[in-house]
């Protein structure tokens, strides 16, 4: 764990009239207020607190990163600005992991949306070449404002974006919305986020808000959730037996049966290939929620229904009371 005292730079600020000092490992300390007793957060350094809600640390309900971007990079240059993690953890506040972004360049490192905007406009180069020309495409209210961006803005924002991903070493021919996604889930600090470069695991599904993990033909999945309180809980609800699970170009698969892990953030998902020329026609599929993402791995296809349901079984820590199959052979 990072300890408060390991820093090489520390500077002040002034961030909604409140006095800090600030390290370079993205600690924090807050001044008393001129004449006021100390409060108990004042006068200790500290990371501050994760918030539930959002994810962002918080010292005394105040953001952190934005004390630690103020502090190093002075105040945002409009008050339209965001302070922008530059690896998408919330809580890595270090100053080299921060910048400052404009509303439409927050918008467009989001993967999700980044993603929508590719789908309606081509790409988002597209979009940013003329953003006037695709007024009317955006059906969500949220996203209105992006039809009267400026050329002019778009066009400085063009070229950061670039800068970024070159800085990131893009792929010769790679679109802004690939590098958009692939940043965010190359840099994502869960092993199922945190593939091989050179053997990308991860693979944007045609389903707005999905991703494949191991899942190399990219899929709809029809049941999963758009907008959601609880996705997973919402996800789970909505996978009925004899839905469509899954949807692509080669196949198409159904829910046999699904279940919540102990601890409610996953599900497990057996399903079957009505195709009577599959090879194999039972899969076995793992549901989990990272960073407003929901991620589908696969954990498996199987010839026989025996050899599923005994792996189905396995993936929730339950007792198989059945026999062998040819599928732990296989």
């Amino acid at each position: 764990m990072v300890n408060v005292n390991h820093f090489e730079k520390e500077c002040e600020c002034i961030y909604k009239e409140e006095g800090y000092s600030v390290r370079d490992n993205g600690a924090v300390l807050r001044y008393p207020l001129d004449g006021k007793r100390p409060r108990p957060t004042d006068n200790q350094w500290t990371f501050g607190k994760p918030n539930d809600k959002t994810g962002y640390m918080e010292i005394a309900s105040v953001r952190v990163h934005r004390i630690v971007a103020t502090a190093f990079y002075g105040e945002p240059p409009t008050k339209e600005h965001v302070c922008d993690h530059i690896d998408t953890n919330k809580q890595n506040n270090r100053p080299v992991n921060l910048r400052w972004v404009t509303r439409l360049e927050n918008i467009l490192l989001n993967p999700i949306t980044a993603k929508r905007i590719a789908i309606v406009c081509g790409s988002v180069e597209a979009f940013l070449a003329d953003p006037s020309k695709f007024r009317d495409k955006f059906q969500d209210p949220n996203y209105k404002w992006m039809g009267s961006v400026s050329i002019q803005e778009s066009q400085i924002s063009l070229q950061r974006l670039l800068d970024w991903a070159n800085s990131d070493k893009l792929p010769s021919g790679g679109s802004l919305d690939k590098w958009i996604f692939n940043r965010t889930t190359w840099q994502n600090q869960r092993t199922v986020l945190n593939p091989d470069p050179d053997f990308p695991q991860i693979v944007i599904s045609k389903t707005l808000n999905a991703v494949q993990c191991n899942w190399k033909v990219p899929s709809e999945f029809p049941c999963c959730p758009q907008e959601s309180a609880e996705p997973i809980s919402d996800y789970a609800e909505k996978l009925k037996e004899g839905s469509v699970f899954c949807h692509n170009d080669l196949y198409t698969s159904l829910v046999s049966k699904s279940a919540l892990s102990e601890d409610q953030q996953s599900i497990y998902v057996l399903t079957n290939n009505p195709d009577e020329n599959a090879i194999k026609f039972w899969h076995l599929a793992k549901i989990t929620h990272e960073k407003s993402l929901f991620v589908h791995e696969t954990l498996g296809s199987f010839f026989t229904q025996e050899g599923a349901e005994k792996q189905y079984c396995l993936a929730q820590g339950l007792e198989w009371l059945g026999g062998d199959s040819i599928d732990d052979y296989c």
